[in-house]
């Protein structure tokens, strides 16, 4: 731009309903999709550890991390695809509907609660495997003498990670936290793939990319990018933190 705009690009960021929006999907994003990944990561890497085939199961699980988000989102994009009830149902979750004689359901299309949890559901499934990936290797650093000390003792098995795992693995579980917050913050090709959004899932990546490449508002994109830096440095922080502290502890 030939005119210097000032902060009236970052005004815009927080007084437009579009990007207000925005920031209201991310924050269902954080508070739907961190809490999903860490205890699905942590009750799997758990209940896992005295699975025979343990190598063979967390493969499976881990698996989705191997797809690009690219194609996990045109996986589930037909996983959710919605035809007229007249109509043969050419996505999987429809034509189960259909096969119960259940109304199928545009879930991508007009509920806005509903498209954007069918999103967030996605990158759940990527990435649960990676949380519990980290906090297996965790959960196996555990001195097992301490559980079996207090099963010797009469603890139940549910006092036991209460009172031994968890608060052992307490370290980890925030810089998986943390490092999940970090991911949803910038979350866009699950979004840009499935809904581009459209119908009331639009998240902020997602509007700076469309600032900067389809509107060409080059200073708006920026402005977005630097609140986004903003919202992630925080975690940043934390995390090197809980490093220190770690490296501390060593």
């Amino acid at each position: 731009s030939e005119i210097f705009m000032g902060i009236k690009n970052y005004l815009y960021c927080f007084t437009n309903e579009i990007m207000l929006n925005s920031f209201r999907n991310n924050a269902l994003w954080v508070m739907l999709f961190v809490p999903l990944t860490v205890s699905l990561g942590l009750i799997i890497a758990v209940l896992t550890d005295r699975v025979k085939y343990e190598s063979i199961v967390k493969s499976i699980i881990f698996m989705p991390m191997a797809i690009s988000f690219v194609g996990a989102g045109v996986i589930w994009k037909f996983v959710y695809a919605y035809r007229p009830a007249s109509a043969a149902q050419t996505g999987i979750l429809n034509a189960i509907r259909s096969f119960f004689q259940l109304e199928p359901l545009p879930w991508l299309i007009v509920r806005p609660w509903l498209n954007n949890f069918c999103l967030i559901m996605v990158g759940v499934w990527i990435w649960t495997g990676f949380c519990m990936v980290i906090l297996s290797a965790s959960y196996k650093g555990i001195p097992r003498e301490l559980l079996e000390a207090a099963r010797v003792d009469g603890a139940t098995e549910f006092k036991i990670f209460w009172k031994i795992i968890l608060p052992l693995m307490k370290p980890t579980l925030a810089v998986v936290a943390t490092t999940m917050t970090i991911n949803v913050l910038k979350v866009f090709d699950i979004v840009y793939v499935m809904t581009n959004g459209n119908f009331n899932t639009e998240v902020v990546a997602n509007r700076m990319y469309k600032e900067m490449f389809i509107f060409r508002n080059y200073g708006r994109a920026s402005a977005i990018a630097v609140i986004l830096l903003m919202l992630i440095i925080p975690m940043i922080i934390i995390n090197i933190q809980r490093f220190k502290e770690q490296e501390a502890i060593r």
